[in-house]
């Protein structure tokens, strides 16, 4: 069984999809028309938004929520590497590919970060540029610094 439901939360709309027992996708609402349709809520994704709202609200620093990622080999290994940042802590795009064995790849790093299905969960916000500078992010720039901020002030 697959399905999806969308849910307001800060930043606008986050959209967390599912197949059977795993989640699937964490990720913000960017076409608007994708809004009419909501979903259906079920008690799965009840659980991981709770989580999302618990984390936002910094009473959690780690989640408990079955996922599956899936992308090329080397997303994959970008996307294991970034669940190895500590909550408060960020890297740089240098240090995940160095992380990974591979220090020529910064720019795919940013590639591969873009892609990540499992946004908050699976932590690419924790990467920054070479200089700490905050580079591109999916839910917008904004949200990546007031993500960074909230876990540097409850860490």
């Amino acid at each position: 069984m697959t399905g999806y439901a969308i849910y307001d939360y800060p930043f606008g709309q986050v959209k967390i999809g599912y197949e059977d027992d795993l989640i699937t996708l964490i990720g913000p609402v960017k076409d608007q028309t994708d809004v009419k349709d909501r979903g259906e809520k079920t008690p799965l994704i009840d659980q991981v938004f709770q989580q999302i709202t618990e984390y936002l609200a910094g009473k959690r620093k780690t989640f408990s929520i079955n996922y599956r990622l899936s992308g090329t080999p080397f997303q994959e290994r970008v996307w294991h590497a970034l669940e190895k940042i500590p909550y408060g802590e960020t890297r740089s795009y240098k240090e995940v590919a160095e992380a990974i064995g591979n220090p020529k790849a910064v720019r795919a790093i940013g590639g591969a970060n873009n892609k990540n299905p499992i946004m908050i969960v699976v932590p690419c916000h924790r990467v920054l540029g070479a200089d700490g500078s905050l580079t591109g992010y999916a839910g917008g720039i904004a949200m990546k610094q007031a993500l960074v901020e909230l876990e540097k002030k409850n860490k």
